[in-house]
């Protein structure tokens, strides 16, 4: 039981909180150094997940779905994006087709080598977690008499993806800022604002083009443009050409065949459990892939727990003033340490004092840097930064839009509170430990 000179816990903090008043400048030092340490780390972690966030939704919406399902052949040259591979039939559900009758039965067997566009869709939508399925072409092609030579050309059902996208995810819109979508199978297109610019392209003007068909033969066609769109999305706005997928299908010699699936679920957490189904729907000649398998996504999660080491660092330099601060605390109390040592307090006692000291500077610091945190990430949650104007369009190779929202959590401010103490507390005890070690007689005589 402790005597009434040693006093409690409580009685302890109480001390080591009134001393914290007694260099008022070095404390709000200490307090600024951890608030500014914990506000950094706040605004970073809001702005990573937001970009986290931003490579996920285009990277589900421009290229992959929730699950994505491609041919071998397409998978095995995908950086040319290759229109002679499209999806085909293979063996390795779980049905019998060795006599006609299963064949005839199961509209993914047949006599053809290809799945159609209807039998794709229909095949995917027969699973409960899918929310709607889509076939898409891509492919490279050359232009003529214009400053821009090169462009994606991009085979949608116009139709169906506005039903299920937004291609503009900014503003939760289809993206088209004047003119129309091309109607379906007509010689039709729209382009984005920054093509349309550098090109000089209006509403009403024809592109030349070439591409190469399935066949390996050029063809030359120049689709009227009905329609320009703003996507916020720097390679869409700038390299893609957007036709109807019949159309496109009808000049590469395809028919009705596909190059890809993009398949979008109800909850992307069912995403593992579609690509499953799919695999023994599609069989053994068809590649399938999750959201989360594309480079990028796979990319900067690996790279989460390099940000926490690099925050940590931080906070770690932060709390070297508060080490600082209860070193010359100790330094400049050498007698009222010896004091407190002939007056029968323990050493433990005096080392929880100074302990304490810096624990409450810490939760001061770490307080204002949530506070400042929370109120810089909800502004800029609600008022987005142009990446583009920021980065001079630099981040175009990125599938990234081209507007960023911080995001705005309790859960992070909380958590972050709670590093930034621990963080700057940890690095205080050893130099809190040394006022243990003066010894009260020759601390009386300094």
């Amino acid at each position: 039981m402790k005597d009434s000179t040693s006093g409690g816990l409580g009685m302890l903090s109480v001390i080591a909180w009134r001393n914290i008043g007694r260099n008022r400048r070095r404390s709000i030092l200490c307090i600024t150094a951890v608030g500014i340490a914990v506000f950094f780390i706040i605004f970073m972690n809001s702005w990573m997940d937001g970009m986290f966030i931003g490579i996920e939704n285009t990277v589900r919406t421009y290229e992959t779905g929730h699950v994505l399902a491609v041919s071998e052949g397409f998978e095995a040259e995908k950086e040319y994006l290759p229109v002679q591979f499209p999806l085909e039939k293979g063996f390795g559900g779980t049905e019998d087709y060795s006599d006609e009758n299963s064949a005839r039965e199961n509209p993914s067997r047949g006599t053809e080598d290809y799945f159609s566009d209807d039998e794709l869709i229909r095949l995917a939508e027969s699973l409960p977690e899918v929310r709607g399925a889509l076939p898409r072409i891509q492919i490279h092609a050359s232009l003529f008499d214009n400053v821009v030579k090169h462009a994606l050309v991009w085979g949608i059902d116009i139709d169906r993806e506005r039903e299920i996208n937004h291609f503009n995810l900014t503003k939760r819109t289809d993206g088209l800022v004047s003119g129309r979508f091309p109607a379906n199978d007509a010689n039709e297109c729209v382009i984005g604002t920054v093509l349309a610019e550098k090109a000089g392209l209006r509403i009403g003007d024809r592109i030349p083009l070439k591409t190469v068909s399935a066949e390996f033969s050029d063809k030359y066609w120049s689709p009227e443009i009905t329609g320009i769109f703003e996507f916020d999305y720097r390679k869409m706005d700038e390299d893609t050409i957007i036709v109807p997928i019949d159309r496109l299908q009808r000049i590469l010699g395809l028919g009705d065949r596909a190059q890809q699936l993009v398949v979008f679920a109800h909850d992307q957490r069912d995403s593992e459990r579609i690509k499953a189904d799919m695999e023994q729907l599609l069989g053994d000649r068809t590649v399938i892939r999750t959201w989360s398998d594309n480079y990028w996504v796979a990319m900067y999660r690996s790279m989460t727990w390099l940000y926490y080491i690099i925050f940590g660092v931080f906070q770690v330099v932060a709390s070297f003033l508060i080490v600082n601060t209860v070193l010359m605390m100790i330094h400049e109390r050498i007698k009222e340490i010896g004091m407190m040592g002939a007056l029968g307090m323990k050493r433990a006692e005096i080392v929880f004092i100074f302990f304490m000291e810096a624990v409450y500077l810490s939760i001061l610091g770490a307080t204002a840097g949530v506070f400042l945190g929370g109120v810089a990430t909800w502004v800029g949650s609600q008022f987005p930064f142009d990446m583009t104007t920021i980065t001079g369009g630099g981040m175009k190779d990125l599938p990234v839009s081209g507007t960023l929202y911080l995001v705005f959590s309790p859960t992070m401010l909380i958590q972050n509170f709670f590093f930034g103490v621990v963080i700057s507390a940890l690095c205080t005890i050893i130099p809190s430990l040394k006022s243990a070690f003066v010894e009260p007689v020759e601390a009386l005589r300094r």
